[in-house]
């Protein structure tokens, strides 16, 4: 009897080739969307959700079922990894205020104060309550890039680098351009003159937001799963904004 011939199922929509481009691509136009976001005018503030959502989508446009369970899109190997993820995300968080407090103070450089004062511009701020406030700005944190930046940055980035590199050369590409995007919420200010940086907390700011990328990889490696990643993403968020707005948020 012949044997049965096994049916392998791609990873990509289109050729991995194809793929590494449009990937490529799509990186670009995130970051660009994030930047325009974060430091355009208020009529360009919907573009950083907006590219949270595509960030959320894009497993489904560009990959194969199988492509996304390749990524991570499945159950982790186990439930304990869940424990884990939340309190490595949380005491990060609380890591990178505790540096920018002791470091900076409450000034510019501090990389909570920027994100507290683009939280100040982002919504009428007058009248509400500090635990309105924290509920309007820490519930689409929970979710939108929790979400969306694991599936895209721990999972289609670092897929795609995959393709072409070593799987830690791939992590490194894709934290590293996660730290870097991040300079959007710190470190890149925008002016009446244009565009200024804070050089020494910008750096530090970057490398944080390096390493914090790659716990998230760890976890996802570990559990062979990007839910834990999310998990400990959406716990950074929230011991963030806990932060902020008990130590920071004026009074």
């Amino acid at each position: 009897m012949k044997p049965v011939p096994t049916i392998t199922t791609g990873v990509w929509k289109a050729g991995s080739r194809h793929a590494f481009w449009a990937v490529v691509s799509l990186a670009t136009a995130l970051a660009a969307m994030r930047a325009m976001g974060m430091l355009g005018p208020a009529s360009l503030r919907g573009l950083l959700p907006l590219g949270f959502v595509l960030m959320a989508i894009a497993p489904w446009v560009l990959l194969t079922q199988h492509g996304r369970r390749q990524i991570g899109v499945r159950k982790a190997s186990t439930n304990r990894v869940y424990v884990q993820a939340v309190v490595c995300g949380a005491l990060a968080a609380v890591a990178c205020g505790a540096l920018g407090l002791a470091l900076f103070g409450a000034g510019a450089d501090n990389w909570y104060a920027s994100i507290a004062d683009y939280y100040r511009r982002s919504v009428p701020t007058a009248g509400l309550g500090l635990l309105q406030l924290h509920l309007i700005f820490t519930l689409p944190a929970l979710l939108f890039s929790p979400v969306g930046e694991e599936l895209f940055f721990r999972g289609i980035l670092q897929r795609a680098l995959e393709d072409r590199f070593s799987a830690r050369a791939a992590t490194t590409g894709e934290c590293a351009l996660f730290g870097l995007v991040h300079a959007c919420h710190h470190g890149l200010v925008a002016t009446a003159a244009g565009i200024s940086l804070l050089p020494r907390s910008a750096a530090l700011w970057v490398l944080m937001m390096f390493a914090v990328a790659w716990m998230f990889a760890w976890l996802r490696r570990r559990s062979g799963s990007l839910y834990p990643a999310m998990a400990a993403h959406a716990a950074f968020n929230l011991a963030m904004n806990i932060f902020i707005f008990l130590l920071l948020w004026p009074r």
